[in-house]
């Protein structure tokens, strides 16, 4: 038997609809509140990649890496220049590092002047390629005990050996227009050779004008330091191997670590593939993350039997086809990184 002043009673408390709200045509599911809330998720920035060498010097990885660059969607990459590369032997005694002996160089010297044109022409057209060309100083010393005055003193024979590298080597008439500016403007970061940054270097950097360093090693990817002067970035520590240890992301400490600094050509493969592992994991954990820079670092020395270039070429033929990344220089990555800050509270 129905209860007519039962379901009256109970209609009473049925929400009425709100007459602010359009009325929605029949046969529509009102909306949820879970619904309502959805928000699109905010884009994610692109993430960056810097690929990075240290001294510079052999002609044919000059080539080399340019092709890479090249093939793998016009990557930029950052050269770390050791000088004392375009000083021929036969010059050697022109250059003097703090605390040493004329003629010293950790990394010796360009054999022939013909060496040293070779050298000026692949660096000239890495430049108009886009690539970034920074200092390394000039004959790789450790400059954990030097002063400011010294690290000044090596600063200023870095830029005077740049700007005068053709006239001094009997090039003038080679020079190309622009390398003035380029010499006296265009180097706008530092690596310290061994990564060895005392606070004196820090000083000097800033006294001379650098934008950016990059000797620092992080605990993991890590957006760079700025103190308002300079901009302080740092390669990653990064897990490897079987048991996942961490190591610096550079091809030189994963050839200690994978054959005690002595070449093995015979486990070559093997090499690679562990570095190319261990590469793709950190920069995926980022990519798929907060998307903070990923830098990994190289030196112009093909290391057991070149494993750690081939597992860098893999990794920027993979990802720097992606639309959302992008294979940048170190200044490419300043500027990126700055357009990202939110703008200052008035």
């Amino acid at each position: 038997m129905f209860r007519p002043a039962a379901i009256l009673s109970f209609a009473l408390f049925l929400p009425l609809p709100s007459m602010a709200e359009p009325m929605r045509e029949a046969g529509q599911t009102p909306p949820t509140p879970a619904e309502e809330q959805v928000k699109p998720a905010p884009e994610k920035p692109k993430q960056l990649l810097l690929i990075s060498f240290d001294g510079a010097h052999d002609n044919a990885l000059w080539t080399k890496s340019r092709d890479i660059a090249r093939r793998a969607a016009n990557a930029h990459f950052t050269y770390f220049l050791s000088c004392t590369t375009l000083i021929p032997r036969s010059a050697s005694k022109g250059y003097q590092a703090p605390g040493q002996k004329a003629g010293r160089s950790n990394v010796g010297f360009a054999p022939t002047v013909e060496d040293v044109r070779t050298r000026l022409d692949n660096l000239w057209s890495a430049h108009l390629e886009g690539h970034e060309i920074a200092s390394h100083a000039c004959g790789h010393f450790d400059g954990k005990d030097w002063s400011k005055v010294d690290w000044l003193a090596e600063f200023a024979t870095f830029r005077t050996t740049l700007t005068n590298a053709w006239k001094a080597n009997g090039l003038a008439d080679k020079e190309p227009e622009g390398w003035q500016n380029f010499a006296d403007h265009g180097i706008r970061g530092f690596r310290a050779p061994y990564l060895s940054a005392p606070e004196s270097l820090v000083e000097a950097e800033k006294a001379y004008g650098f934008a950016f360093d990059a000797s620092l090693v992080t605990k993991g990817p890590a957006l760079p330091q700025h103190d308002g002067a300079i901009t302080r970035f740092g390669l990653p520590l990064i897990p490897e191997g079987p048991q996942g240890r961490r190591i610096i992301g550079m091809d030189y400490n994963l050839f200690v670590r994978h054959s005690a600094g002595l070449d093995n050509p015979s486990r070559s493969q093997e090499f690679e593939e562990r570095t190319y592992s261990a590469f793709k994991a950190a920069f995926e954990a980022q990519y798929d993350g907060e998307r903070i820079p990923v830098q990994f670092g190289f030196h112009f020395v093909e290391m057991n039997d070149g494993a750690y270039w081939r597992a860098m070429e893999r990794l920027v033929t993979d990802v720097c086809q992606r639309p959302d990344v992008a294979c940048v220089s170190y200044s490419e990555a300043m500027d990126i990184l700055a357009k990202r800050q939110p703008p200052p509270r008035s």
